[in-house]
């Protein structure tokens, strides 16, 4: 796990290039504390800088930029090659006289004897890289198939600069970024700036699966090693329906993609949540037979958002050596002015402050933790998924105006109404939020399809809302399914989650925040492998009206009593709107004045203020929209305030 940035076909000296890839691998000291190096070709026109976290093969050999045998390649990249091992034998088979034990080395002779596009198909990782070609004269840059590492570019003149963060970008001279219109209203629909989208015009991001090649004759050229739509349409042709059939294949490949990502020289770990998810890829690791696991947990002084019981009670079961760390408000309002240095785009996932707090104590006693990320997105994990589905998912069949009258029905009484005939259920049966929910359920019957509800489950402010002049049309923030895909109901809102949510949201907060704490995330549930049977299990074995993730519970039940973790889903979220009340509520009165006095050419501050007056009053549904306006706020004041970037 690393970061690495670089410049190809920008004019100067050698010492200035240097200069340059020297100030954009400092901004990135956070990303690898072990190591840093420069490469720059004596022929010009590049140079090649990267940041060492260092975790396989610990010696020099494998420091960064690394050159292959023949001096033809030198490769940057950031990640992990899980694989390697099999690759390595398969190219030592080959005849390849390796030095190191790194997988950089198994890479660049893959690139030797496959070339890069084969080499890309036989990946199974994490990664954004950098190649250049000595013989070609051309960069190759590419980026893993889920986004699971990011990479920025920015054209200057006929050239690029790149880096694995937009902070390292900062360091050019002359970068003077305009805001991109689309990227904030994006932002303020969903929270995050859309992978495709980059908050800054001039900059953009490689997608997932993505690649760029550079050429100083032939400018540039992009491609795709990898599509979720290709993978999705694959997996089509042969469905899996036995519930023992899925979990026995489910259990081989994820067997392996946890074995592959406990291959470490470092100190190894694991997230544990109360959740599903993160239970079973620790039960997985407890099987695979590599000694007691290092697990570790967040806990909260409000029993509304405390999962720790349960993630203690799990680890007992497991036999984990296990550490939990309890959060305050105090905790939470020393680390939110960090959160804009930390995430260099606008970023409002408020499960962000656990997230970055979690990392940080695991990286006090390991350098490497896995996650059980990614399980929800591939094998159905959502409330949302199981309105698809039942009565509920009957009613979104109905006729479009039969819909619309059912959702005026919802929609006459208030939320605080909706509360109150609540309270004359049992305690043990009544919903929380019902009013809220209820609201949001009228809003998902006018819509047009599962496309079209996957964005409004997410959707923070309405279309436009609270900016002052938002832009026209939102082409770009879309990723649909097409008819040729035949998906219906939960799994069009996975396929949208997936290459929207998953990559924008939550595998950014999940890099920056263990990055932050020089600590590597590996995520077995996203292992392509993985991903793509999940898409051939049917939506049965998945999202269901009465459970979702059935093969991913009925296997961890296996290993884990039903009783210690067969819970409703809560999310890794925190307690912030009573926060916000209370300990953070001076930093948040302090980000209105900001908004006042600095962003009214942006935002409406008439709109955040009444907001900020329900929320206060108790009004549900204002927390999320208010967070994000303060995180833009804090934002704009770390990166933009009396700078040109407006």
């Amino acid at each position: 796990m690393c970061g690495l940035v670089g410049l190809v076909g920008i004019g100067g000296e050698a010492a200035v290039l240097k200069a340059y890839a020297q100030a954009m691998a400092d901004a990135l000291r956070h990303r690898g504390p072990d190591d840093q190096g420069l490469w720059l070709d004596e022929n010009g026109p590049v140079a090649l800088g990267h940041r060492r976290l260092a975790i396989v093969d610990l010696s020099p050999l494998g420091h960064q930029p690394m050159q292959s045998a023949d001096g033809r390649y030198v490769l940057v990249f950031n990640g992990e090659i899980y694989n390697f091992q099999a690759l390595r034998a398969e190219l030592a088979a080959l005849g390849y006289p390796f030095r190191s034990r790194s997988d950089t080395e198994v890479m660049l002779a893959g690139f030797v004897h496959w070339g890069w596009e084969a080499t890309l198909q036989r990946l199974a990782g994490m990664f954004a890289l950098a190649l250049w070609d000595r013989q070609e004269r051309s960069l190759l840059l590419a980026r893993d198939r889920l986004g699971k590492k990011p990479l920025y570019v920015v054209r200057r003149g006929a050239g690029l600069a790149f880096a694995s963060e937009l902070k390292a970008l900062w360091t050019l001279p002359g970068f003077a970024p305009r805001v991109s219109a689309e990227a904030v209203e994006g932002f303020f629909r969903y929270g995050y700036v859309a992978d495709n989208l980059c908050i800054f015009e001039d900059c953009f991001k490689l997608q997932p699966g993505e690649w760029l090649l550079w050429r100083a004759q032939a400018g540039e050229q992009r491609g795709r090693f990898w599509t979720l739509e290709e993978t999705v349409g694959q997996a089509q042709g042969w469905r899996l329906g036995s519930l023992d059939e899925a979990k026995r294949g489910l259990e081989e490949v994820l067997a392996l993609a946890t074995a592959e990502r406990m291959v470490s020289d470092v100190p190894l770990g694991a997230f544990l949540s109360g959740g599903i998810d993160s239970a079973l890829v620790v039960s997985q690791m407890q099987r695979a037979g590599c000694g007691q696991t290092r697990s570790f947990s967040i806990a909260f002084e409000e029993a509304s958002h405390n999962e720790a019981p349960v993630a203690a009670a799990v680890a007992r079961h497991l036999g984990c050596a296990h550490t939990e760390l309890l959060v305050s408000q105090r905790d939470a309002l020393a680390l939110v002015p960090r959160l804009p240095e930390v995430y260099d785009e606008p970023f409002a996932d408020a499960s962000m402050i656990p997230t970055t707090l979690l990392a940080g104590l695991a990286r006090q006693h390991v350098t490497v933790a896995l996650t059980g990320d990614g399980g929800d997105e591939a094998f159905g994990g959502y409330l949302r998924y199981r309105g698809e589905q039942g009565v509920v998912g009957a009613l979104f069949g109905l006729p479009m105006p039969l819909r619309r009258l059912l959702a005026e029905a919802l929609d006459a009484p208030s939320a605080a109404r909706w509360e109150q005939l609540a309270a004359w259920l049992p305690a043990h049966r009544r919903p929380r939020f019902l009013g809220q929910k209820v609201h949001k359920l009228a809003r998902g019957l006018r819509c047009a399809d599962a496309d079209a509800r996957a964005r409004m489950f997410l959707t923070l402010w309405a279309e436009g809302q609270p900016l002052r002049r938002p832009p026209d049309g939102l082409s770009e923030l879309e990723f649909v399914a097409g008819p040729e895909l035949r998906l219906a109901g939960s799994e069009r809102m996975q396929f949208w989650e997936t290459g929207h949510y998953l990559s924008g949201d939550l595998l950014v907060k999940m890099d920056r925040a263990t990055m932050a704490a020089s600590l590597e995330a590996r995520s077995p549930l996203l292992d392509h492998r993985v991903v793509a049977y999940a898409w051939r299990l049917q939506t049965e074995l998945k999202a269901g009206p009465r459970m979702l993730k059935r093969v991913l519970r009925e296997l961890l039940f296996e290993r884990v009593p039903r009783s210690l973790i067969d819970l409703p889903k809560q999310g890794f979220s925190v307690p912030l709107g009573p926060w916000l009340l209370q300990e953070l509520r001076p930093w948040a009165e302090s980000q209105w004045a900001y908004v006042r006095q600095e962003l009214g050419d942006w935002l409406d501050a008439d709109a955040v203020a009444a907001s900020w007056q329900s929320h206060q009053r108790g009004a549900p549904g204002q927390v999320d929209r208010l967070w994000a306006v303060l995180m833009f706020a804090a934002w704009h004041q770390r990166w933009l305030r009396g700078g040109s970037g407006t």
